[in-house]
């Protein structure tokens, strides 16, 4: 074996790699692939866009694939339109708005899930990539479009809880965020990889993520310039400029590339085309202010400040973009936006001046019910558990829906400066859910059983940069 390729091996000896014949073992210099702790996969990726890519799709081909035939399925059913129709879509309507830098990461994702023998090509990345922004953005346009009514399946989900503070609101004085990522459990089991990426140009970040996609997904990370960003979607929104830049790569050049607030609201409100319409929180370390751009595509708000905090739990926060853009009622306190909303506000007039790490922990794992006072897990509470609420979260998912917080993620601004946050796969609270538990229970998602896992419960571990 030659010498060099006997270091790569050792290097990456955590998780042994195979080389198919047509790899080329130059590629994957800096890479790495961790072993799994604790649910999650540590992948360091380095180098310049197609060698990240390449090294991503190599590293990762085999999740790829399995992700891929898991959301294929659930758009199949969802939307009522094929895997085919959103390989054609991406390939017309999204790669031709896609920037060089980005095109080539995208295709080097192609190359190396090739290289390990895999089936899929760069439009099946294409359309992995742009999965958050088909339904209902994309196809309620281009329904409507084609005169073709959309199905009642096709609503913008009530994705995630998140808050981030500072100021007199903190342990230190300086910026904490947290988040946890809601979404139904077929595919969010598989939102647990941490990646570490030094690219050619721009910062080097870290970031969860899902396999095959160049931006975060559920949207936690943080950049050697300080800058800290999460993000929750605005629920029942409706909206999408097909002329526009796609937001999966604006939200990963925004991580890339933002030094100030101001460079990360420049980057997402460029060629905004309201995909995944998201309220983001974002946090500049090097002085303490923190932001939300809550960012429809007819109304977009910045707000800042140095002393206070910001939370998202899918409810819209500018009056005017939640009546002209969404249909959801604000009036209404039974449902989970208002409901989390409500205990956002709680904890942080109680825990005002003590929120750090540990704390940020706790609130991402809560399970008080604002609207009865109970502790009961169930769509209301911020750690999210609709399999178990006999109301579901309709629109979004129906009565016992196998939905809510798959994973959690905290960090301070102490600890993005070394690149580092925690992280806990699963329910954060430590509740786990079975997958033929729940079926037995709830025979009508049938449909769900070649998808559908267990989602354990895994402890809060700590993650850093690779140095």
């Amino acid at each position: 074996m030659p010498t060099s390729r006997r270091r790569l091996l050792l290097a990456l000896g955590s998780a042994p790699l195979t080389f198919a014949r047509d790899a080329k073992p130059v590629e994957l210099k800096g890479a790495l692939r961790k072993s799994p702790k604790h649910g999650w996969h540590h992948v360091v990726l380095a180098g310049d866009p197609h060698t990240i890519g390449f090294q991503h799709g190599y590293l990762l081909s085999n999740e790829i694939a399995n992700v891929q035939r898991i959301i294929a399925v659930e758009m199949k059913h969802d939307t009522e339109k094929d895997w085919d129709f959103y390989r054609k879509a991406g390939r017309e309507f999204f790669w031709p708005k896609v920037e060089k830098e980005y095109q080539e990461e995208i295709q080097g994702i192609a190359d190396g899930v090739k290289a390990r023998g895999g089936s899929l090509d760069v439009w099946d990345i294409v359309a992995l990539n742009a999965w958050l922004e088909w339904s209902p953005y994309f196809l309620n346009w281009y329904n409507k479009r084609n005169g073709v009514t959309s199905p009642p399946t096709a609503v913008a989900a009530d994705r995630c809880s998140a808050f981030v503070a500072t100021g007199s609101y903190t342990k230190d004085r300086r910026p904490v965020m947290g988040h946890n990522a809601w979404t139904g459990y077929t595919n969010g089991a598989h939102w647990n990889i941490i990646f570490d990426v030094r690219p050619s140009q721009g910062k080097r970040f870290l970031m969860d993520g899902y396999p095959g996609l160049i931006h975060s997904g559920d949207d936690f990370g943080m950049n050697t310039a300080g800058i800290m960003i999460t993000e929750t979607t605005i629920t029942q929104f409706d909206g999408f400029n097909p002329e526009g830049i796609p937001e999966f790569m604006r939200a990963r050049k925004a991580l890339q590339y933002s030094g100030s607030i101001d460079d990360f609201a420049t980057i997402m409100k460029t060629g905004n085309n309201g995909g995944y319409a998201n309220c983001w929180l974002v946090t500049d370390n090097k002085t303490g202010e923190i932001g939300s751009l809550e960012l429809g595509l007819k109304n977009v708000t910045l707000q800042r400040t140095m002393d206070g905090y910001f939370c998202g739990a899918n409810f819209p926060v500018n009056e005017k973009l939640a009546k002209e853009e969404t249909t959801f009622d604000m009036a209404n306190k039974s449902l989970s936006p208002n409901a989390r909303r409500v205990r956002w506000e709680e904890l942080m007039k109680v825990n005002r001046g003590r929120i750090d790490a540990a704390m940020g922990q706790r609130f991402l794992s809560d399970h008080v019910d604002s609207l009865t006072g109970k502790t009961e897990p169930n769509e209301r509470t911020l750690c999210g558990h609709v399999e178990l609420s006999p109301r579901g979260m309709k629109p979004w998912q129906p009565e016992y829906g196998a939905a809510g917080a798959v994973q959690a993620k905290v960090t301070t601004a102490a600890l993005a400066g070394r690149l580092t946050m925690y992280a806990s796969m699963g329910h954060p609270c430590g509740l786990h859910f079975r997958a033929d538990e729940h079926l037995r229970k709830h025979p009508e998602f049938a449909w769900q059983k070649p998808i559908l896992g267990d989602l354990r419960s895994n402890p809060w571990t700590r993650f850093e940069a690779v140095r």
